[in-house]
Order: C-alpha cells, then sequence, then structure tokens
C-alpha cells in the first residue's frame, strides 16, 4: 500500500533515535524564531549540538520549521475541511495526487467514514467552488465529497500557499 518512497521515508524516522534532547529541541522550536544559541543555553548544550540536530531532524523529514498564520486573522480567507471517499484500494496515492492541488494544506488517509481528510486554505477569487471545478475535478476514482466550513478554529495554522 505504500510507494518505496514513502517506506524509505518512514524507515528513516523509524531508524532515527528520538531522544529526549530531540523533543526539548523541537519544543523550543515552536517559536520558530528562537535562535539555536538561545535554545542551547535553556538546554545546556553546545550551539553545534543544537545546529547539528535540527539538521538531522530536517534530513530525516522529522521537522520543518515553517511560518503559519492563523486564517481568520486575514481578510477573505477561510480554512475548509472536506471527507472524500474514493473508488480507489490506493488510498496513499490518491492522497498524494490530491495534496499537490492548489490550496490543499494537508491531505490524511483515516479510518471510519471517510477514506481521506482534506484541509483547504481558500481565498477570495478562489474558494470551494473553484477549488472543485478547477482542481478537485482532475482527480479521477471520488466517489463521494462532504465540506465542513470552519467557522471558528483554535489553535488552527497553517502554512500560507495560495
Amino acid at each position: 500500500m505504500f510507494t518505496d518512497d514513502e517506506k524509505n521515508q518512514s524507515d528513516k524516522r523509524e531508524s532515527m533515535n528520538i531522544d529526549e534532547t530531540h523533543i526539548a529541541i523541537m519544543k523550543l522550536l515552536r517559536d520558530g524564531r528562537r535562535s539555536f544559541k538561545k535554545i542551547a543555553e535553556e538546554l545546556a548544550i553546545t550551539e553545534n549540538t543544537v545546529r547539528a540536530r535540527v539538521r538531522r531532524l530536517q534530513d530525516e523529514g522529522v521537522l520543518d520549521v515553517t511560518g503559519l498564520v492563523n486564517p481568520e486573522s486575514l481578510r477573505g480567507h477561510r480554512v475548509v475541511i472536506v471527507g472524500m471517499n474514493i473508488n480507489h484500494v490506493n488510498l496513499v496515492d490518491k492522497g498524494e495526487e490530491i495534496s499537490r492541488l492548489k490550496g490543499v494544506v494537508s491531505v490524511s488517509v483515516v479510518t471510519g467514514r471517510y477514506d481521506l481528510i482534506v484541509q483547504v486554505l481558500f481565498k477570495e477569487g478562489y474558494g470551494l467552488l473553484e477549488f472543485y471545478t478547477e482542481e478537485l475535478s482532475k482527480v479521477k476514482d471520488i466517489q463521494s465529497v462532504e465540506t465542513f466550513v470552519v467557522y471558528k478554529g483554535y489553535n488552527l495554522k497553517v502554512p500560507y500557499l495560495l
């Protein structure tokens, strides 16, 4: 069910020993502007140790340090969650394909009522209609969709990708 690339990424993550220092560094990087020097001081380790560990976490696909936005603070922007059922057994490939569509923040293969849960960011001029007619219509084997418009989100921050 997994592609070779996905299996390799998974194997890398499983083979990397994530210890308490890695966890502490990742927690402190919640503020992505925090310097390696400050992190090192707080953890009583060297700055080079922090730099090397962050680089390894990034290389292994465990950590990304990115800017996130609160879509509610941006006029005309909105997040929508779409539950999808697929007429296709290989949900991983279908999820990968959908993840490349404009506005898609994330795609998750899930258990339960839907096969995939898709989080999408919209703005004025690019909304649900455009997403369904210009983007999702290109994807074959979608059996059904159900849309959930987020009216109010808590701790909802997404990368700005429009």
